[in-house]
């Protein structure tokens, strides 16, 4: 006669955990009822699951993205990209500074200045690097303060929304966009500074709220007493400014509403979607270098009649 509960001669053996042979454990994974120790098993909604299930419904469920296509950062991360073009901004103007052997007048006696400062004639001998080295050039620590300050604080928000490789996309083709302008409007006048890629950092954060529906009005005014500035003080590249606010935000434009601009014409996936958004990016570079590269033609074709070379 046998009564329940009672120990029995032969007991049930315990299974092995499938990870650990060695560990014998009555627990299963509730998704594959494979036997798994406790270090083995995570919580999920019903029950437990082991860790190779809890990867593989992982796989399966679609991460959540931006309006513009990047991964939806669910804890607050740290703004690397922008913090990295601080850095390297800080850096080349130490190294100037030192060069020159004056803080305050960092550009006179630099070898590195006069390498990189933006002066359309010698761009259109050839010295191209100068379209974007002037980028990460300050006259003096007020100019770099101010510069940094302002890419600091729209370019964290800037680079949240776009993601890393988008943020980097849009800041490039704004500085480019600036010596573009510059080339075409100030073409005797040498310049420098990160004004131009930080003005289209503000034209893409308008765009970015003005696509989520928000209220734009106080980067719009920033940019509006920006530019005043801008025309108020001399010695200040208001066509700088303008090229690289009108360039960010038309790339910021191309990244945010060409995808749903598409997708309402056809049944695009969102991923494909985003892809055309990365070629409307592309688009926007090509029109600046083009542009870039029609005003090199125009003004080699002056200097040659000037100079008769």
């Amino acid at each position: 006669m046998s009564h329940p509960g009672w120990p029995t001669d032969n007991p049930v053996p315990q299974p092995g955990c499938t990870r650990h042979p060695g560990r014998v454990t009555g627990l299963r994974c509730n998704r594959c009822n494979k036997p798994y120790c406790p270090e083995c098993l995570r919580e999920a909604a019903v029950g437990y699951q082991c860790v190779t299930c809890v990867a593989e419904g992982a796989r399966t469920v679609r991460q959540a993205r931006t309006i513009a296509g990047a991964p939806l950062q669910m804890t607050k991360t740290r703004p690397t990209v922008t913090l990295s073009l601080i850095a390297v901004n800080v850096v080349v103007f130490l190294l100037t500074a030192a060069q020159a052997g004056n803080i305050a007048v960092n550009y006179r006696g630099s070898g590195i200045f006069d390498a990189f400062v933006l002066f359309s004639p010698l761009v259109a001998l050839g010295e191209f690097e100068r379209l974007v080295g002037s980028g990460f050039l300050h006259i003096g620590p007020l100019h770099l303060a101010v510069n940094m300050f302002a890419l600091y604080i729209v370019g964290r928000e800037v680079e949240i929304v776009l993601g890393k490789w988008r943020y980097i996309a849009v800041y490039g083709i704004s500085l480019l966009g600036g010596s573009a302008a510059v080339m075409w409007m100030q073409a005797a006048v040498p310049t420098a500074g990160a004004s131009g890629a930080v003005f289209g950092l503000f034209g893409a954060l308008a765009i970015i709220l003005l696509r989520l529906r928000q209220n734009a009005t106080g980067v719009f005014v920033i940019i509006g007493i920006n530019i005043f500035i801008s025309v108020t003080i001399p010695g200040i590249s208001l066509w700088g400014h303008l090229g690289g606010l009108a360039t960010g935000a038309v790339a910021a434009a191309g990244l945010l509403y060409a995808p749903g601009w598409i997708s309402r014409k056809g049944s695009l996936t969102a991923e494909r979607a985003s892809r055309i958004g990365i070629i409307a990016l592309a688009s926007v570079a090509i029109v600046v270098l083009a542009s870039i590269a029609v005003r090199i033609l125009e003004l080699r074709g002056l200097m040659a009649n000037i100079y008769g070379a």
